[in-house]
């Protein structure tokens, strides 16, 4: 059952000292370990404190509730991902437009599945916490940089950049969303994975001057 519709969404206070980061921490992967042994609806803030070995009066100085809580999770994991990915872009500048986009498949992936079980939790939780605003203002920087990536590719380009970004994350997405929702994910990354590298080469072929003459 979804969750109800509360106001207080975002944590109420940014840890700045280091003891307050580690803190935060250990709250998160509290609150990934109760989602994982006891699902969404017997998740609670108390149960979440007593993993992570603090207060619930401790929790709420940082999380208001439990929607927040899962909201910093998926906020950090899609920024993991994030990282991931702008870290690929900035090793494969000026290198072919192939090698770019095998680059951004495998960090992307990788990230995304280092730990099925979680993205497969957050994914399925996604709904009920305005996951979908979590994704698309991560998605928008990273389509920013991968244009950015794109444009610098060593073949001359017959599309825009931002144009050839778009259909290649959305591909991205896509496959990911697929791999998500399979019932053994683990089984299913490794030739979903081959078959995005197919689809993203066909594509790319047809953005490429002089390929098709």
């Amino acid at each position: 059952m979804p969750f109800a519709a509360q106001p207080a969404l975002h944590p109420r206070k940014t840890p700045i000292q280091a003891r307050s980061t580690v803190t935060v921490d250990a709250i998160l992967e509290a609150t990934i370990q109760v989602l994982l042994t006891l699902g969404k609806e017997r998740l609670t803030t108390t149960a979440v404190a007593h993993r992570a070995g603090v207060s619930v009066g401790t929790l709420y100085q940082y999380f208001p509730n439990k929607r927040a809580l899962l909201q910093a999770c998926l906020k950090r994991h899609m920024n993991e991902i994030g990282e991931s990915v702008l870290r690929a872009c900035e090793q494969h500048r000026n290198a072919s437009l192939f090698d770019m986009a095998d680059s951004l498949i495998y960090a992307y992936l990788a990230a995304k599945m280092r730990d099925v079980k979680t993205s497969a939790a957050l994914y399925a939780v996604a709904s009920d916490i305005e996951g979908h605003a979590i994704a698309q203002t991560t998605s928008s920087r990273s389509l920013h940089v991968i244009a950015s990536l794109f444009a610098t590719a060593r073949e001359r380009l017959t599309k825009d950049p931002e144009l050839i970004a778009s259909v290649v994350v959305s591909t991205l997405n896509g496959i990911s969303r697929r791999i998500l929702e399979s019932k053994s994910p683990e089984r299913t990354i490794g030739p979903l994975r081959e078959e995005l590298l197919v689809l993203v080469h066909a594509y790319l072929q047809t953005c490429i001057a002089g390929v098709n003459a």
